[in-house]
């Protein structure tokens, strides 16, 4: 996959993850559409060249309608699709059982917006002679943790529909990639874990791997959590049970 030249939409873009590949995929030529809620944030990232800033809360319907017009009428050269954006709760069924608010909107955020931003922009994508399409899960869709279980499960459906999707567009021009990082040192991580990686090496290690079109990017140790998993699985599950 070529690394300049496109017209990248990165949802979540305004921080951690989303904001490094924003910057650095417009610094190497890219038109990037950055997506976020933060007004205050987007303001700045407005002043990078080739960055395109939208407004959007993707939860809202309305929102979610208005960005796939927007980007059929005035940006109909997007080929490259980056699912980014995700939200983590911690919550504890056994202390407080009724979180349906909560639930929903993870549900939604991590894996119904994801999919539908794919199902919508397919017809657009394909119209290039190369598009890709980036979905952001983790290495807690192969291995739970007890602290975030929904956020764990839609991680891993997000894994498995990324995989089927990979079988639907295999005869096409569009790749298919999941990529997923360890503990990054990110707002959503603030306080959680140590030895976190940086956004900056994790970019540089997936921008790597997106050129060569690999289409499982694993980065530090999740690299080897599949093989890992074979091997000890009893272990690893102990290990990341309650990180």
């Amino acid at each position: 996959m070529k690394l300049s030249g496109n017209t990248v939409l990165i949802t979540g873009a305004t921080s951690g993850i989303g904001l490094e590949l924003t910057k650095r995929l417009a610094a190497l030529g890219n038109t990037v559409l950055a997506l976020g809620r933060n007004k205050d944030s987007l303001s700045k990232l407005s002043a990078i060249q080739n960055v395109k800033t939208i407004s959007c809360d993707l939860t809202k319907h309305s929102d979610f309608d208005k960005l796939i017009s927007l980007i059929r009428k005035k940006h109909p050269s997007l080929n490259v699709l980056i699912n980014n954006a995700a939200i983590q709760y911690n919550p504890d069924y056994t202390k407080d059982p009724d979180q349906s608010e909560m639930i929903e909107r993870e549900i939604r955020t991590n894996l119904t917006v994801p999919i539908r931003l794919i199902s919508l922009l397919i017809p657009i994508l394909k119209t290039h002679p190369r598009s890709a399409i980036v979905n952001v899960t983790s290495g807690l869709a192969l291995v739970p943790k007890k602290s975030a279980p929904v956020y764990c499960g839609t991680k891993a459906g997000l894994h498995l529909f990324t995989d089927a999707l990979r079988y639907q567009l295999e005869n096409t021009n569009i790749l298919v990639v999941e990529m997923l990082p360890p503990q990054v040192d990110t707002p959503m991580t603030a306080g959680r874990g140590r030895n976190k990686m940086t956004t900056a090496a994790l970019a540089d290690r997936f921008l790597t791997d997106l050129e060569k079109d690999r289409e499982f990017i694993g980065i530090g140790v999740v690299k080897y959590l599949r093989l890992t998993m074979r091997l000890f699985p009893s272990l690893i599950r102990r290990i990341v049970k309650n990180t």
